[in-house]
């Protein structure tokens, strides 16, 4: 990633949902899927982490639908993630805050003109 205003999400993004990849497979995760296995506050936790991404989208001016979307995104993470083994599997696949992340940056990118990085797709 370049030094864009959006660089420390980014990372943030990608240590939350991608920082590891399963030996052997293409599948990735991250600390929120390790986090979210500690019962009660795990899931709490990494959500209050992906608020720091819903909060800098506010900051940079995202509009009131793409903030209420990013909220929802990452709402749906944090409860369907608290669900005993199913939400674990869930949090493997959903990655939140790297479509939070993504988003932003598309809004930025066409906010500023530039050319949208799509280098990490979002699943």
């Amino acid at each position: 990633m370049t030094d864009r205003p959006t660089s420390d999400i980014d990372k943030l993004a990608h240590l939350l949902d991608s920082q590891f990849r399963l030996p052997g497979t293409r599948l990735r995760f991250g600390l929120d899927s390790l986090i979210g296995l500690i019962p009660g506050i795990g899931d709490a936790l990494t959500g209050g982490l992906g608020l720091y991404i819903v909060n800098r989208a506010r900051q940079e001016g995202a509009p009131f639908f793409m903030i209420v979307r990013m909220l929802s995104n990452l709402l749906i993470d944090t409860i369907l993630g608290a669900i005993p083994l199913v939400g674990d599997l869930f949090d493997f696949g959903f990655k939140a805050n790297l479509k939070n992340t993504r988003m932003l940056q598309k809004h930025l990118d066409k906010k500023h003109g530039q050319r949208v990085d799509t280098s990490e797709p979002v699943r």
